[in-house]
């Protein structure tokens, strides 16, 4: 690095679940530059014990969504010079989950939510039936297809004030698994689902802010997948006390 190279502050979580502090280092800057590589930088010319889950590098896996100024965002797709400010960066885990260690959180709480919303498909027929032929302008195929393209990456989760007043919550990702699932015309487990998310921890916690459809990298709207349950789970209520 010679004198002429303009540097940057940038500073990382480094720590376990047990605890840590913020940690700076000086990077120098470069053109067409993401957090990502900034990561990368860090820990193969300045410490090389830093922590950190990557894969694609191309926005399709979503493995390294980190916390970049107090905002979830895929670092491999959030460009330097969009997100520092006066020479400074700060990065961290992603919020409302465990940190295993540094950059790197828990994801086991996010997927078991996916599993306690029942966002699973539910088969009402066998391999050796014939295969369920579904118009694309099916209007559950299109409301299902709406939320298809999620790839849990957790920036939804990490973006939850509602999580992180309630972790008991289900989330927004597991909710919009079960919205889809809901509306995919081949599931037969929707009364399974309306019970797994109108309970405890399920969709009538959310407080509709929108933080998740907000941050989501593939401009998905899970808060319009959580009213939709909402909605469902009122319905099947009121169903239930006018057959009762």
């Amino acid at each position: 690095m010679n004198a002429r190279t303009k540097e940057m502050q940038v500073s990382v979580w480094r720590g376990t679940a047990a605890g840590g502090r913020y940690e700076t280092f000086a990077v120098p800057e470069q053109e067409n530059q993401t957090i990502l590589d900034v990561v990368t930088w860090i820990q193969q010319y300045a410490d090389p014990s830093l922590t950190y889950r990557f894969a694609c590098r191309v926005g399709m896996c979503g493995s390294c969504a980190m916390m970049v100024n107090g905002t979830p965002r895929w670092t491999c797709r959030t460009h330097v010079k969009k997100v520092v400010r006066n020479g400074a960066v700060r990065i961290g885990p992603l919020r409302n989950l465990p940190v295993i260690k540094d950059l790197a959180a828990d994801m086991d709480p996010f997927f078991d939510k996916w599993t306690a919303a029942e966002g699973r498909h539910h088969p009402g027929i066998s391999r050796a039936d014939p295969v369920q032929q579904i118009a694309p302008d099916n209007p559950g195929r299109v409301v299902a297809n709406a939320g298809i393209e999620c790839i849990n990456c957790g920036v939804c989760y990490a973006a939850c004030d509602t999580v992180a007043g309630n972790p008991d919550y289900l989330g927004p990702a597991a909710l919009q698994r079960a919205w889809t699932v809901l509306n995919d015309v081949k599931d037969t487990g929707g009364q399974t689902v309306l019970d797994a998310v109108s309970g405890t921890g399920g969709c009538h916690n959310c407080h509709s802010i929108g933080s998740c459809t907000t941050c989501c990298p593939n401009e998905l709207d899970p808060l319009a997948a959580i009213a939709g349950l909402k909605r469902e789970t009122t319905r099947a209520y009121l169903r239930g006390r006018r057959d009762a």
